[in-house]
């Protein structure tokens, strides 16, 4: 591997993570970037690979200051945009989270004036990111499509609230996909539909779960597979009862409101607890016609894939055993695989890296594929 200098914005519970997994690789030089002086100092690092930020960042003053080969947006969801924009200025390529979807579309469009030695591979973690791959995966072996249905949830094990949940993640980024619209595809024709809606119930092994429409999970699905299949949709999974409560918040209290979202995001993260005791469910099912080799004949199947992840113990060189919560190990160790491709240079083309342009064998020959075989 050739050595690389990368710079992880945003120390907080997945920075960290994507920090501590990628310090194994001896061609890597990370240095760990955030305002918070505490968060810098919770993780176990040498002085010199951190750097703490201002408040009012300018991301441009940043990458000129020092010399950076790539840039991990691991920060909340606005600050893709102005990320991304400097990584674009100073040839840096580019690596995030987001679920955002204008954020996605802004990086998109920016990655098509890059240099050639630049990669843009937004929404690398579990959905939009790993969802994607497995999904290609399996649409791969149909010859025609009918439906293609993407279902993920972060869920606590031992829910004890009204709500049936516990904060896993960024409080921010879940309020974020609770209230922008949802891309899908609907009877073959690219849609838009409402976070919140179309709610399923579903049980597996004797538990009861419910999906319904969030934004952004979908990734650039709905590019890939269009003119391609009749139905694609991605939906949030969660415990029965709490897609109501949500949004009796959103919208009966108007908490959708960009004024009252911050309101909202304090609320939760004061009232509802957080837990590292989580389980993580994927889950990616296709229907459509596949063609028997042998006959030549097509037949009607579903095909289904089925993961369930839940906290880890993990031996890391430097920072020893550490427990993981689900949510950690799905969205750092997603991200993370793809850093390992691009350092490889498994990536043949410059530009904007659709998720589902990545094989899922070539996911899995990572460190850290091995997080998401099927058990």
């Amino acid at each position: 591997m050739t050595r690389k200098r990368i710079i992880i914005i945003g120390a907080g519970k997945i920075g960290s993570t994507i920090f501590q997994f990628l310090s194994v690789f001896p061609a890597l030089e990370l240095i760990l970037a955030d305002h918070d002086t505490c968060a810098l100092s919770a993780i176990k690092t040498k002085k010199s690979n951190t750097r703490q930020l201002d408040k009012a960042c300018d991301f441009n003053q940043i990458f000129q200051q020092e010399k950076y080969d790539g840039v991990i947006n691991a920060g909340p969801y606005f600050l893709s945009i102005p990320i991304a924009q400097a990584a674009m200025n100073h040839g840096l390529s580019y690596f995030d989270l987001t679920e955002d979807v204008a954020s996605c579309e802004f990086i998109q469009r920016l990655a098509l004036d890059c240099n050639s030695n630049q990669q843009f591979i937004p929404q690398c973690g579990l959905a939009p990111g790993f969802i994607s791959i497995l999904a290609r995966e399996l649409y791969d072996q149909f010859e025609t499509l009918e439906s293609v249905q993407l279902r993920v949830g972060a869920l606590p094990q031992f829910p004890t609230n009204q709500m049936l949940y516990n904060l896993t993640w960024s409080t921010a980024g879940l309020i974020n996909e609770y209230c922008n619209l949802c891309q899908s595809i609907d009877q073959g024709k690219t849609v838009v539909q409402t976070a919140l809606e179309n709610k399923e119930v579903f049980s597996l092994e004797g538990i009861e779960y419910e999906a319904f429409n969030t934004s952004g999970g979908v990734g650039t699905l709905t590019q890939t597979l269009a003119g391609k299949v009749e139905q694609l949709n991605y939906k949030t999974v969660r415990y029965p009862g709490h897609r109501d409560l949500m949004k009796f918040l959103l919208k009966d209290l108007k908490f959708h409101q960009l004024e009252k979202r911050d309101q909202l995001v304090q609320l939760l993260d004061n009232s509802i607890p957080m837990t590292t005791q989580d389980m993580v469910l994927i889950m990616v099912t296709v229907t459509g016609q596949i063609k028997q080799s042998q006959t030549e004949m097509k037949s009607y199947q579903q095909l289904t894939e089925l993961r369930r992840i839940y906290p880890q113990n993990i031996d890391l060189p430097y920072y020893g055993l550490q427990n993981y919560s689900a949510i950690q190990v799905c969205t750092a160790a997603s991200l993370c695989a793809l850093v390992e491709l691009w350092l490889k240079q498994k990536f043949k083309t410059s530009g904007f890296i659709r998720q589902e342009s990545i094989a899922l064998n070539d996911f899995y020959q990572t460190r850290y594929g091995q997080y998401f075989l099927a058990r």
